[in-house]
């Protein structure tokens, strides 16, 4: 029998991500979720932002996951998920006009993030939003000492670990950073305009 996932830190971030995506992506109409996970956000905001139309994707191992979460709703404004592996498959051309990845920038390794920034930046098309939660460090910094001890277990078990807002700068090409929100839990959501 399988077993839905089930992400605790999901849960807890939900409502304060969906309060920041119903102004970011009020003009939107077309979501590219980079890195679905367990599949709770996207339901979650599927189901209250039902202007847009929410395309999941993620690795093909976290497919199921995501569609038990689908199958419980019956909503029409979400589309099941693509396969996609940053550096291995290319994003999907389906005229998204924003895109949203939450808690993935710190798992994947630096050239990884660098070719997602890119990709986003091709992607979207002018006046496009991307919003991008996680923890992220500042100047160097990080804003909490749990932050700065997860960032080196990360790194202990092979994931690239935090990434400074500057140098996401860097990598944006043709993204501008808009706004840096606080978020609880010591997170940030980032919101890149084109």
């Amino acid at each position: 029998m399988f077993e839905k996932p089930f992400s605790q830190a999901c849960e807890n971030n939900k409502r304060p991500i969906l309060a920041v995506l119903e102004r970011a992506f009020a003009n939107s109409k077309v979501v590219l979720e980079i890195g679905s996970g367990t599949g709770q956000h996207a339901t979650f905001f599927a189901q209250h932002l039902g202007h847009l139309v929410w395309h999941t994707s993620d690795q093909v191992q976290y497919h199921q996951g995501i569609n038990a979460y689908i199958d419980e709703l019956s909503l029409t404004n979400i589309i099941r998920p693509r396969p996609l592996k940053v550096g291995e498959d290319s994003f999907p051309d389906i005229g998204a006009d924003a895109f949203f990845s939450a808690n993935t920038a710190h798992i994947m390794q630096k050239q990884e993030v660098m070719l997602l920034m890119h990709s986003i930046s091709e992607q979207l098309p002018p006046g496009g939003v991307f919003c991008q939660y996680g923890p992220f460090t500042q100047n160097g910094k990080f804003n909490a000492k749990s932050n700065e001890e997860f960032h080196h277990s990360l790194l202990e078990r092979g994931y690239g670990g935090y990434r400074d807002i500057d140098e996401l700068r860097e990598w944006a090409g043709l993204l501008s950073l808009a706004e840096v929100i606080d978020m609880p839990a010591n997170n940030h959501m980032l919101i890149w305009k084109k």
